[in-house]
């Protein structure tokens, strides 16, 4: 995931590929729920490992449920409707999906055995409307008091008189949220061991296939709910929750409407497989694959996949009543933006209750693309641009508004070539982490474009200037990739060290570094798979990287192996002749012009702090001479690209280096 504050997404082409979705949020903290309030263990197989998952696995830690990972899977051993502790402040971010039903098992819990709970979260989960839930809760007899907002979290939970009243049907509001719903399904098994419980629904209830999941998980625990349609609900007498010993979680619906979308949209020539979910999934969002359809996608599926590929172009503008699909429509909202005419979602109230106001927050970030945008109670109306214009797409700290905008950099497929190839910047991206951590990185593994398309920001200049450190650091900040064109050689010369091939074999050497299977992941360079960091630092493989860097062939094979790293969203490139040979139509060219002085200083800086002895006046020596060596080679000498900017860092720290850098990519991005 990008822990970064934006991240710029150039115009995208094709798709094509194998998607591998995460497990849903939403079954796995019902999952978890479920198994944290039954007894025995449970070993739950492709949990979604998320924000959301994570504060709800540290509220059943808290709780006393014991939670152990193993290869792969989470055991986790129940509380048996059982309170271990009977004190406990429970942060839980921004997940409704823990908020609401820990509310009401926990009341239950408080009120029957004795205990005070504090529950919270992020300000806008303090925003996020729980009177409805406690105004079910409380004719029982449970004890709920706000702590800020009346009728929002944070809340406190007390105890009572040791049984709560089940005689009369317990009245739940449905034209809100169906979590409210949820939330007592969840937690009503704890109280019913010897008589039943009622729910009556009042209002008409939305969002019903979440509830369906809820009916469809309660079962797999040993709980039979019975209904009479959607307006009343029946948890028998003699109900306990019996662990099912093991329940897989299937992918999430959600999380697919994207690449179904993004099938939809893009240009290619074989379907993107979608796995994890298929046509066979109890979430409701499943359904998604209509609309798609509706639209002009062409899919297919199965148990367990989807496969879908472009149909007709332009999409169709559709009129849909989106109750059956709630988080899943956010996504038709931007395939609207490729729709031959207005699109219209209507019943999706339930959006403005939601971690941002959603209805608010796309008509906003539409229109900053072009879109016309009407928006009402519970409806949002788009019409597509009739110019697109690069947008910086404000995410709200909302997984689905940052996941939905990214399918907004497909809109050079809507209008010719843009002069300056920028789709569109994701503010905040890192929060997908609520969801789909990886939907960044999925998307980019099938995602394509034209390279030129795909910016590259060149660090060139002389030995000990930084240049390799300054790289690293400005990819971190842009979330591209990064490439250190010295490991390259380096590497090259430690495969040939363990392979036996002399340095004198040029024909072998360029056929080891044509195959080199080199990475750099979060500061660690990986050849084969494995960590060689420090296996490339020996003096006997700089040595030999030193000789064979000179060979052309050697240069020409590691020439392609360097145009492979020109990968989505971006790439870094640092070396000594990025800008001149590599890549001569770099978006950006820097060359790093430190003078020998402050180099070797910083040389003897790092030496001492390795313990390594030396004298000032041997580093000066010896980098002046690398530097005219470098400068009078006959092939690729160093110089600075005709267009490259000068930046002397001689009294620059890094920070301020990248920080320089940084600012100069800005002044050349389109979103002034």
């Amino acid at each position: 995931m990008y822990a970064i504050p934006f991240l710029d997404i150039p115009p995208l082409l094709h798709a094509g590929g194998t998607v591998r979705l995460p497990g849903s949020k939403s079954i796995s903290n019902r999952v978890l729920l479920l198994a944290g309030l039954s007894e025995g263990t449970t070993t739950i197989h492709d949990l979604l490992d998320s924000d959301d998952t994570q504060v709800m696995l540290t509220a059943l830690r808290t709780l006393g449920c014991g939670i152990e990972s193993v290869a792969g899977s989470l055991r986790i051993t129940g509380l048996g409707g059982r309170l271990q502790g009977k004190e406990a402040a429970l942060f839980l971010g921004n997940a409704g999906t823990a908020m609401r039903p820990l509310t009401a098992a926990l009341a239950m819990l408080a009120a029957t055995q004795g205990g005070t709970f504090e529950l919270s979260g992020v300000p806008r989960m303090h925003e996020r409307p729980i009177a409805d839930l406690v105004d079910a809760l409380r004719p029982l007899g449970c004890r709920i008091d706000y702590l800020g907002q009346t009728g929002y979290p944070p809340l406190r939970l007390l105890p009572g008189s040791g049984a709560l009243d089940l005689s009369a049907p317990i009245r739940v509001r449905g034209d809100v949220s169906s979590q409210f719903l949820t939330a007592m399904l969840l937690a009503l098994p704890l109280l019913t061991e010897h008589q039943e419980a009622v729910i009556d629904i009042d209002g008409e209830l939305i969002s019903k296939p979440y509830i369906e999941i809820t009916l469809n998980l309660l079962a797999r625990f040993g709980i039979s709910v019975q209904r009479d349609g959607w307006q009343r609900f029946v948890v028998p007498a003699g109900s306990r929750y019996r662990s099912p010993g093991s329940i897989h979680v299937e992918g999430d619906a959600s999380s697919a409407s994207y690449f179904i979308a993004l099938g939809a949209i893009a240009s290619t020539d074989s379907p993107l497989r979608i796995e994890g979910v298929g046509t066979d999934s109890i979430q409701g969002d499943i359904r998604f694959v209509e609309a798609a359809q509706a639209m002009g996608a062409q899919v297919t599926g199965g148990a367990g996949w989807i496969e879908v590929r472009r149909g007709r172009w332009p999409l169709a503008a559709i009129d849909l009543d989106c109750n059956h699909i709630p988080d899943a429509a956010m996504t038709l909202a931007v395939m609207a933006l490729y729709a031959d005419g207005p699109s219209r979602l209507t019943n999706i109230a339930s959006w403005r209750v939601k971690e941002t106001d959603r209805i608010a927050a796309m008509a906003i970030e539409l229109r900053k693309l072009g879109a016309t945008v009407v928006e009402g109670p519970d409806f949002i109306e788009i019409t597509p641009p009739l110019r697109w214009t690069p947008a910086v797409i404000h995410t709200y700290d909302d997984h689905r508004v940052a996941m939905c905008f990214s399918l907004a950099a497909y809109n050079a497929l809507a209008e010719p070539t843009p002069a300056n190839p920028v789709a569109v910047r994701i503010l905040d991206p890192k929060c997908v982490g609520k969801t789909f951590p990886d939907y960044f990185e999925t998307l980019f593994s099938v995602a394509g474009t034209k390279p030129e398309w795909i910016p590259v920001i060149t660090v060139d200049g002389p030995t000990a200037s930084g240049k390799g450190t300054v790289a690293s650091a400005l990819s971190d900040r842009l979330g591209y990739h990064v490439l250190d064109s010295g490991v390259l050689y380096r590497a090259t010369a430690l495969a040939a060290i363990r392979s036996g091939v002399q340095a004198d074999d040029a024909s072998g050497l360029a056929a080891l570094a044509e195959a080199l299977d080199l990475g750099f992941d979060s500061g660690k360079i990986r050849l084969g798979g494995a960590d060689v960091t420090a296996l490339l630092r020996d003096e006997e493989v700089g040595a030999l990287a030193s000789r064979i860097s000179a060979l052309p062939e050697v240069r020409q094979a590691l020439l392609r192996l360097q145009f492979s790293f020109r990968r989505l969203p971006g790439l870094v490139a640092d070396g000594r002749v990025m800008g001149t040979v590599v890549f001569p139509d770099a978006d950006l060219k820097i060359y790093l012009t430190a003078s020998a002085e402050a180099r070797a200083q910083r040389r003897q800086q790092q030496l001492e702090a390795a313990g390594v002895s030396t004298t000032l006046a041997g580093l000066l020596a010896g980098l002046r001479e690398r530097d005219a060596r470098d400068q009078n080679r006959v092939i690729a000498p160093l110089k600075p690209a005709a267009d490259a900017v000068l930046l002397d860092n001689s009294a620059l720290t890094i920070e301020s280096t990248v920080d320089a850098v940084k600012d100069l990519w800005e002044q050349r991005r389109p979103f002034a």
